[in-house]
């Protein structure tokens, strides 16, 4: 409920009575409320996927009468991980708009998981996402770059190491993302397999959270560069590399398998071409293209 008020830009309360007043209207419960979160009841299965059907016909609709006035666009839709589009977010839109005149950009910016099953569902055209690492039905995948994880911490009275052991870096009380967050799977597996400690004290879905509570002093987090690029560049957060064992993680471009190519197909490839340079350019040292 926070993310999504975030996303819509209105307060929690507004939103949660808006869905209220929706179910009042249809005389049903349509989210189920815990004190983790929510979960759709069957009712609201059935809404969300009626929506869905709802809005793609109103897609189709603008697609088909601009193409009946001769101003015919296609439509990409595209998916991206918050730290992406915190990293390479305006150069992304300026690369769009001039490489692809003839192609409409329209960005959807979640966790890798939810891209994934978004594009099971039929949702995307494409996307950039993590933890695709196994072949997928209808999925096709292609590896990109690895990419290391980095330990945030508050700034200090002094200068850090630039370097920390894994050992070091788990020690720290943690702020990580839920269970389902790749991130947190990660930590798991590398305290598992060399027998180490794992202090997570904090979990959080939103990631401006995260980054306060970090910038607060009340706990560390290994996380993408990306997630913290802008707290890390003004001097709000610092930064250290784990030397001997740092967590990794592979980006890759993935795609519907069998999908229509687009009439300006040549375009839309060499935009996903540019949105991996400029990602590898933010991550610098950070990251390393596969097979180099």
């Amino acid at each position: 409920m926070t993310k999504a008020a975030e996303q819509l830009n209105v307060a929690q309360p507004a939103l949660g009575l808006q869905i209220r007043q929706l179910e009042q209207d249809l005389q049903t419960e349509l989210l189920l409320r815990h004190s983790r979160g929510v979960v759709l009841t069957q009712a609201g299965e059935l809404l969300l996927e009626r929506a869905r059907r709802i809005l793609q016909e109103v897609e189709d609709a603008k697609r088909d009468v601009r193409a009946l006035a001769g101003n015919d666009q296609e439509m990409l839709t595209m998916g991206l991980t918050p730290s992406i589009m915190l990293q390479i977010g305006p150069d992304l839109l300026i690369d769009a708009k001039n490489g692809m005149p003839s192609v409409s950009l329209s960005l959807v910016e979640e966790l890798s998981h939810v891209l994934i099953a978004a594009m099971e569902r039929g949702e995307l055209n494409a996307a950039f996402a993590y933890g695709v690492d196994e072949p997928r039905p209808g999925i096709e995948r292609t590896a990109l770059f690895e990419e290391e994880l980095i330990l945030i911490r508050p700034v200090g009275d002094g200068p850090l190491p630039e370097t920390v052991t894994l050992a070091e870096a788990l020690s720290h009380d943690l702020v990580q993302a839920g269970e389902r967050d790749m991130v947190q799977r990660l930590l798991r597996a590398a305290a598992e397999k060399f027998s180490l400690p794992l202090r997570i004290v904090y979990e959080a879905q939103s990631i401006p959270a995260m980054r306060a509570l970090v910038v607060r002093g009340v706990a560390a987090s290994i996380i993408p560069y990306g997630t913290a690029i802008e707290e890390l560049r003004a001097g709000k957060l610092a930064m250290q590399r784990i030397s001997d064992l740092p967590p990794k993680r592979t980006l890759y471009l993935i795609r519907p398998s069998g999908a229509p190519v687009f009439r300006q197909q040549e375009a839309v490839d060499r935009f996903f071409a540019s949105v991996t340079d400029h990602l590898l350019e933010s991550l610098g040292t950070l990251a390393r293209r596969v097979g180099t």
